[in-house]
């Protein structure tokens, strides 16, 4: 969760219960503060188990040495669990499974996990329409019912905040839900106080996807800025986001300058009018910032 996974976020996720993923481009290029130190940090305020996100998209070769040497740091800390996103995962699966490790990996639609499957993953991050960031098409159901067949677990991404959410997906058949804006709107979180702001004032509708972050479509709330810009790459952007070579190429752009962009909103300080806010669907169940334990509790009703 890109930039809000901050340490004390991540290690009160555990520690409540639930398993807390760790962003090593959070820890870096937000928080100053390399993956090793950052495990440190955690494994302070808990013993419970973690997992680490890791970035596998073609676009990202410059990240790629770097996302090797955190798989490794984080496997000699004794993480087992990694979620992988945005490219082939193969890698990280043969990286892992030896020492015992699992790999989750994104998908939006059955081709993505026909893909990610081949590559040897366990289980799927079922990521639907309403999640905030990185969100796919398809809605909760029917993301379901094209993944239907595919033997391994699923985990519902997107739209979930309350424990009425958390039962129809459960009930629907995922075997776990992975939930993010909802965990920026609490107390162990370091967002800065109007993105948690724009989060509890937000409805469904207010949600938009826009091209022009990321090179994919990313889930933000609607603001006079978003709609005075659009949410459509511009020309040349499209043209080369079609290309099999180019489309990497203009995502790595579109990456790099929103690492810088985005890190803001997961600091205290003076917010701007061109300020994006990331957030999924599920901000229509959150009304009040409270502690991640409340969060789990009132999820899970223990």
């Amino acid at each position: 969760m890109y930039p809000c996974s901050n340490v004390e976020l991540v290690a009160a996720a555990s520690e409540s219960g639930a398993l807390g993923v760790i962003q090593p481009l959070t820890l870096r290029f937000v928080h100053g503060t390399g993956l090793k130190d950052g495990i440190t940090e955690i494994r302070k305020l808990t013993s419970k188990p973690l997992a680490l996100n890791v970035l596998t998209e073609k676009s990202a070769k410059i990240y790629q040495k770097r996302m090797e040497e955190s798989v490794d740091i984080a496997l000699e800390a004794g993480i087992r669990f990694f979620v992988t996103y945005l490219g082939k995962p193969g890698w990280v699966v043969r990286k892992v499974q030896s020492l015992g490790g699992i790999v989750y990996h994104d998908v939006t639609r059955r081709s993505h996990a026909q893909r990610a499957l081949e590559e040897g993953v366990h289980g799927l991050i079922c990521v639907n329409g309403t999640a905030g960031g990185h969100a796919g098409d398809l809605n909760l159901e029917e993301l379901w019912a094209d993944l239907d067949g595919l033997k391994v677990p699923k985990v519902a991404a997107g739209g979930i905040s309350t424990r009425e959410g958390y039962q129809k997906a459960l009930k629907l058949g995922y075997d776990a839900v992975q939930m993010g804006t909802r965990f920026i709107a609490t107390n162990e979180c370091s967002a800065n106080p109007d993105y948690k702001k724009a989060i509890l004032e937000a409805h469904a509708k207010d949600i938009v996807k826009t091209w022009r972050v990321t090179g994919v479509p990313l889930a933000v709330i609607k603001t006079p800025y978003v709609e005075s810009i659009g949410t459509e790459a511009g020309f040349f952007a499209r043209w080369m986001l079609k290309g099999r070579k180019t489309k990497h190429w203009v995502r790595l752009f579109y990456s790099l300058m929103s690492l810088v962009r985005l890190r803001k909103m997961a600091r205290p300080g003076q917010v701007s009018s061109k300020d994006l806010f990331q957030a999924g669907q599920s901000v229509e169940g959150i009304n009040r910032v409270i502690s991640v334990k409340e969060v789990v509790r009132d999820l899970t009703g223990s």
